[in-house]
């Protein structure tokens, strides 16, 4: 068992979404599972309306008192995996980390094949369906890391 922080820009969408579904997909791989922001507000808000939402349709849900964080530094050395949304995500987040921390911070479309090196699209400023659209992805990450958890394939930095 082990850690695993999802990383996006402000912590309201992807990453909150990707963590919904993370404990609800992976509770027995990962024994601590959180989303943080790189440019997450402080103070904390609350998941976008339209994340939980979406979130809510695919019968996945936050906790009640989620807030939004802030990537501290210190964390990237408290998991043992720190996916990222974003190839920008990496690069602020390998700013922060200390040099045995590097290899843990990969993207999550990693554990996508058809999408391994690209972005998971924001969906703040598009359309309803780009959560949707966003959480399948994140699905399908989470379905893939399941597989080569079940199979010892998955290894951590």
């Amino acid at each position: 068992m082990s850690s695993v922080l999802l990383v996006c820009t402000a912590n309201i969408c992807r990453s909150p979404m990707a963590e919904a579904i993370f404990k609800s997909r992976l509770g027995d791989v990962f024994k601590s599972i959180s989303s943080a922001g790189v440019h997450a507000d402080p103070r904390g808000g609350p998941v976008d309306a339209r994340a939980a939402a979406a979130l809510a349709r695919h019968k996945y849900s936050l906790d009640r008192k989620w807030r939004s964080r802030r990537v501290d530094p210190e964390q990237l050395g408290q998991y043992d995996l720190v996916l990222a949304m974003e190839s920008e995500h990496i690069e602020a987040l390998r700013k922060k980390a200390a040099p045995e921390h590097q290899a843990r911070i990969v993207l999550l479309t990693d554990f996508l094949p058809e999408m391994a090196g690209q972005d998971i699209p924001d969906p703040y400023f598009g359309p309803v369906a780009g959560f949707d659209a966003v959480i399948g992805m994140i699905e399908r990450a989470a379905q893939r890391l399941l597989t080569e958890s079940r199979e010892g394939r998955l290894k951590f930095a």
